[in-house]
């Protein structure tokens, strides 16, 4: 394929621009004089988190880029990559890598708190949960729940080539599903691995087929 002109990675669910796999692709990219760029979804404050606003933030970073873009993202920045790339304008997102998509997490993601869990959700106004980047428990509000409803990445009628890294063995994202979700997309390679959802013992094979996409090896 073509060189990318820029790329920007999009973290996980309670993750940060500071995880392995946001530097070791920063590095990468770096090295090879791709302007990289990897929005802190956490900001400006974990407990206002919100679809809406991850794309928000996304979209201001994208529309700052280098055309093309590749979007880059990890589970739930996946998710986020997937949304922005279809509100993005014509040509300003040619690609993605997609690692650990949760594609699900508008619908049963959440819902996997079961009825009893999301109505004290609901109640209190807050969820607390473990954020691995900050190594803490933080609290994390409704709102998300309720915005991230209106998002479905299932439905969503992309074009663009879609490169994905899914492990067999990851116990937050539903390998099946993926499988699934890709095998009805021409544009989607998919490769599975035997690996869990952090994907941390792939990431030499992640990044050696990630940089043929971007047009980065001779």
């Amino acid at each position: 394929m073509p060189r990318i002109g820029s790329a920007v990675y999009l973290h996980g669910f309670a993750s940060s621009p500071a995880s392995s796999k946001a530097t070791r692709f920063g590095r990468e990219l770096a090295a090879r004089g791709v302007p990289f760029a990897c929005p802190d979804l956490n900001e400006p404050d974990f407990s206002t988190l919100t679809v809406t606003r991850m794309l928000g933030q996304t979209a201001a970073v994208v529309d700052a880029a280098t055309s093309p873009v590749a979007l880059i993202g990890s589970s739930l920045g996946a998710f986020v990559a997937l949304h922005a790339a279809a509100a993005a304008g014509p040509g300003r997102v040619d690609r993605l890598i997609l690692m650990a998509p949760a594609l699900d997490f508008g619908g049963n993601r959440l819902r996997q708190l079961g009825e009893v869990g999301i109505e004290e959700w609901r109640r209190s106004g807050k969820l607390r949960v473990q954020h691995y980047a900050s190594g803490q428990p933080r609290d994390v509000g409704f709102a998300l729940y309720e915005d991230a409803a209106r998002y479905d990445a299932l439905t969503l009628d992309l074009t663009v080539p879609i490169l994905t890294f899914q492990g067999r063995r990851d116990a937050s994202v539903d390998p099946k599903m993926v499988e699934r979700w890709a095998a009805t997309r021409p544009n989607v390679t998919l490769r599975m691995l035997d690996d869990d959802h952090q994907l941390t013992d792939s990431i030499e094979v992640i990044w050696k087929e990630t940089a043929d996409f971007l047009g980065l090896t001779d």
